[in-house]
């Protein structure tokens, strides 16, 4: 009976592997094409091939070159996030796909036809991997902001410098004023569009304040996590950056064999979590899974500060020693008044002796295993008994 549930299995796991590394690959692979033709289609010149090609200015066929590339680069990122698993990874790959197809028929080009052949290829296999994709982004509030005033900054620029256009010294069109706007904020400065007005010296010094603020903002809360994370992974402990960034997170206090399942069920519900731990070696180990951990004896106020225990919204302790657990909740309480705690008795009798540490519920685990067995061997639904064990727990 349970081999021909696994065999069931077998081909819809299967199905759903080759199906999200297929999906992964060819968006990859017309990210690649796609900078390739386009840097092809910049440096050679207007090509007079295919159907469309009558019908696009050479401009055109110059233009989507650069663009082609651009797409490419915006399709890389794409693929990175669908590897990922993320979801805004496969609506950004279905908005891209068909992007690159039009650009590959607007560049007229014989080096152009594989890009729009790929792309038609590709989008029906992203399309029907929807499912595969499901997890969140999930940016922090710091980071959103940072996005944000990058965004800002560059359409503050960009349409001051367009209204100022009679100011400026090269300044016709939108695409000047974002492309003076650009130069400006990132510091490189050409020289090629200035002002000749103070009012326009005035803006143009407001844009250069703002524009390296920004990017220095937004490198720092959107570039700087993913390379702390790979030192996180080195090092096997967050940094205070990291540290810093956490926000409406949960706390699991101590690893032990409890602290496993814990861990997949925050996972399986997208839960921000970090895990406080003296143990090391299992710190370096959650690590190198990516698993956000701070090392350092829970029972003391350090770590807990570090882990930014003001901003959680539940601790959870849950180890196999309910002395160190008593500790740990009693520390926790006198750093977070308001804080929900939530522990495990591994001896029934420590319910109480936790219970006045300051935890808001105490579950015995070996209990409610024993209930679940008893009940699930008659045939009972577990639910109504799961919620009934709770409600006997809660203090």
């Amino acid at each position: 009976m349970v081999g021909e549930r696994v065999a069931r299995r077998l081909p819809q796991n299967w199905t759903w592997i080759v199906g999200t590394r297929a999906a992964v690959l060819l968006s990859l692979a017309v990210a690649l094409l796609s900078v390739a033709t386009g840097i092809v289609n910049i440096e050679q010149p207007a090509a007079d091939f295919g159907p469309v090609a009558a019908y696009v200015p050479a401009i055109v066929q110059q233009g989507v070159g650069f663009t082609g590339a651009l797409t490419g680069f915006l399709m890389v990122a794409s693929a990175l996030a669908l590897r990922r698993g993320l979801r805004v990874g496969w609506y950004a790959t279905v908005v891209l796909l068909p992007m690159t197809a039009i650009q590959g028929l607007l560049q007229a080009s014989p080096y152009s036809i594989p890009l729009v052949v790929l792309s038609l290829i590709s989008l029906p296999t992203v399309l029907i991997t929807r499912r595969q994709f499901d997890r969140e982004l999930g940016l922090t509030t710091t980071q959103l902001a940072a996005g944000g005033a990058l965004i800002g900054v560059q359409a503050y620029g960009t349409f001051g410098a367009f209204a100022l256009r009679e100011d400026f010294d090269g300044i016709s069109n939108l695409l000047d004023a974002f492309y003076f706007t650009l130069v400006t904020s990132s510091t490189v400065g050409y020289g090629d569009i200035g002002p000749t007005s103070p009012d326009a010296q005035l803006f143009t010094m407001s844009v250069v304040v703002l524009g390296v603020a920004s990017f220095g903002i937004a490198i720092g809360a959107l570039v700087g996590p993913a390379i702390q994370a790979r030192i996180t992974k080195t090092l096997g402990k967050m940094t205070e950056s990291q540290l810093e960034l956490l926000e409406n997170h949960i706390l699991v206090l101590g690893y032990g064999e409890l602290t496993e399942p814990i861990v997949d069920e925050l996972n399986a519900a997208g839960r921000s979590f970090v895990i406080v731990t003296k143990d090391r070696e299992a710190a370096t180990e959650l690590a190198e899974r990516d698993i956000p951990v701070v090392t350092g004896d829970p029972s003391d106020e350090a770590p807990l500060e570090r882990a930014h225990i003001e901003r959680a919204v539940a601790a959870v302790v849950a180890t196999n020693h309910d002395a160190e657990d008593a500790l740990s909740v009693l520390t926790a309480r006198e750093l977070a008044s308001d804080l929900r705690i939530v522990a495990a008795a591994t001896d029934r009798e420590n319910t109480t002796k936790l219970e006045r540490a300051g935890a808001d519920a105490v579950i015995s685990p070996a209990v409610l295993g024993g209930s679940l067995l008893v009940r699930s061997a008659l045939g009972s639904d577990n639910s109504a008994l799961i919620d009934r064990i709770l409600e006997d727990e809660e203090p």
